[in-house]
């Protein structure tokens, strides 16, 4: 194929039909924003202790019967566990009154045999209050929440394969709506299992629409436009979603009910159809340049330029011979390669754990819950707009490091903050969170950069499955503080801060021109040895080969 962008360079840069594009493709974001996340209200634990059957008991022993445990230096009722029923029944049946007649720390203790009890302060319903998950049964919500993101690696797997068999549009549409088909059978779900299996569907749907509608939008919008889309774009209209999400879930307290609202909103993306084309890169690859053409022909149009009589030249559509196809065994066979991408997985895995982590920790912390997840959602903005400024200026390594360190520093604080200051640990939170997302953003770009050509979507196809890893691993982190709350928060930020050492022997990039082969990767400086200085050949040739704009422009586009 030639150079699609010098050949489609006469529609411009910035015209109507590349604002209008740019606008529709990002509203598919946004639900993936409010579809992501909703675990955490309808996988809330309101507070709850054992249910006393109706049986002949005195007031004072109906009141007495919960006994109370110490949990974080504090004394509570016990969520999971009365006094024996039977003991305390005979004990109100000859008049024994508590704590006067009877040492309580005396008699004997049995599990909730009878049920629960849960406030409904804050939710009529979710997952935990249907299905009694609690107690001997609490791990399950962690494993619900992991359903998704194993999910995510499934859906990673094949979406890129299936986009690029049935084009990039069919794929985001058809994803769209075994999203919404999946979260609305989810919310008809009998039993705990049925809910996970089909979490597990969210979540593969969820991320094949992430990916496609981040290609289609990189492979239809001009190079201005398409980094715009690449660095704020997606990542802005993601966070509209995960933004309008606790308020949704501020109006709807029952989860069956939130997931059937939050399924029907895909309905309004039936008629984007219509108005959103296909890649016309991807047609070409696939022979169809007519096809192609109407479709450049119309943006010219709308753009109000004129159009050559032919578009496409014949050696555009020619056939390249196909070169050496690289696996994953091409990474292991170099010792430097090895130790780039063992550093580089360890990041994303760190990096995934805190972000998830702390995206799914939202409902424990203090307060309301529908504000902390706002305020939780509200954080990454300022993170994307930073972050996408930092990365045109500053050295990424200086940059991840910093933030890495920023964020895993102050969840390392916030086990020093009394009880009395929430508002002081929700503040943190909210700063480890920024730190977490601007490196989240960062690790993507600087990655992709780190791979050469010929090995980059191997070596980002690895990086993503071990970030997969990471967030299956977030739920369970987050899980510790049912043991000890300040568990989670000393495991985040002692890997992230490990992370952020590690981070410091990688390659820097900045600056650098994109390396091609593995031979020109083994030239960058780093822990793993080598030296700064590059020679980029083309052809056997002894000049040097310049590095396309378009080929850093679509870096963002291959880290995923």
């Amino acid at each position: 194929m030639g150079d699609y962008d010098e050949e489609t360079a006469f529609l411009g840069q910035m015209g109507p039909y590349f604002w209008v594009t740019f606008f529709l493709l990002n509203t598919v974001f946004v639900s993936t924003g409010f579809n992501g996340l909703y675990i955490i209200f309808a996988g809330a634990a309101p507070k709850h202790s054992c249910l006393i059957p109706e049986i002949n008991l005195t007031e004072e022993w109906r009141n007495a019967i919960i006994p109370f445990t110490t949990v974080g230096g504090e004394e509570v009722q016990s969520q999971c566990s009365r006094y024996t029923l039977a003991v305390v029944k005979n004990l109100s049946d000859e008049g024994y009154i508590p704590e006067r007649d009877v040492n309580l720390t005396n008699l004997s203790q049995e599990r909730c045999l009878d049920g629960w009890n849960y406030s409904k302060d804050i939710y009529q319903s979710t997952i935990v209050t249907e299905w009694n998950l609690v107690c001997d049964n609490q791990w399950k919500v962690p494993f619900a929440s992991s359903t998704l993101f194993v999910g995510y690696l499934f859906g990673s797997l094949i979406s890129g394969q299936l986009s690029d068999r049935f084009g990039r549009k069919k794929v985001v549409f058809m994803s769209l709506g075994a999203q919404s088909l999946s979260v609305l059978l989810q919310s008809f779900s009998q039993s705990w299992k049925i809910f996970c299996v089909m979490f597990l569907f969210v979540g593969a749907s969820q991320i094949s629409i992430y990916i496609s509608a981040f290609v289609l939008g990189t492979e239809l919008l001009s190079k201005t436009m398409r980094v715009l889309f690449t660095t704020l774009g997606a990542f802005l209209f993601y966070c509209i979603g995960y933004m309008t999400l606790p308020w949704i879930a501020y109006g709807i307290r029952d989860w069956r009910t939130l997931l059937a609202v939050l399924s029907a909103t895909s309905v309004v993306y039936i008629p984007l159809w219509w108005f959103i084309p296909e890649s016309p890169r991807w047609l070409i690859t696939q022979g169809r340049v007519t096809e192609a053409e109407l479709i450049v022909r119309d943006a010219a149009r709308k753009n109000k330029v004129q159009t050559p009589s032919v578009i496409f030249k014949e050696s555009e559509v020619e056939e390249i011979l196909p070169g050496k196809k690289y696996t994953m065994l091409d990474v292991l066979k170099s010792s430097k390669l090895r130790c780039i991408t063992l550093m580089c997985l360890l990041l994303w895995m760190a990096i995934n754990i805190g972000y998830f982590g702390l995206s799914l920790n939202t409902s424990n912390l203090s307060g309301n819950p529908f504000m902390n997840c706002f305020l939780s959602a509200i954080t990454e903005v300022p993170a994307y707009i930073v972050s996408t400024c930092l990365l045109r200026k500053c050295p990424r390594r200086t940059i991840l490091s910093t933030f890495l360190i920023i964020g895993g520093g102050v969840l390392l604080l916030i086990q020093f903050i009394p009880d009395t200051l929430h508002y002081l640990a929700l503040a943190l939170e909210m700063i480890g969170k920024f730190g977490f997302t601007m490196a989240f953003t960062i690790v993507y770009i600087y990655t992709a950069e780190i791979y050469p050509t010929v090995l980059r979507n191997v070596g980002m196809g690895m990086c993503s499955s071990a970030a997969r890893i990471g967030s299956i691993t977030a739920p369970y982190v987050i899980y510790l503080g049912t043991y000890n709350k300040v568990l989670p928060y000393i495991l985040m930020g002692s890997l992230t801060i490990a992370s952020s050492v590690v981070n410091l022997f990688l390659p820097e990039t900045f600056n650098k021109d994109l390396p091609e082969t593995v031979e020109q990767m083994q030239e960058c400086q780093g822990f793993c040895g080598g030296s700064t200085k590059r020679k980029y050949f083309q052809n056997g040739a002894s000049r040097k080969r310049p590095v396309l704009q378009k080929e850093k422009s679509e870096v963002q586009t291959l880290s995923l």
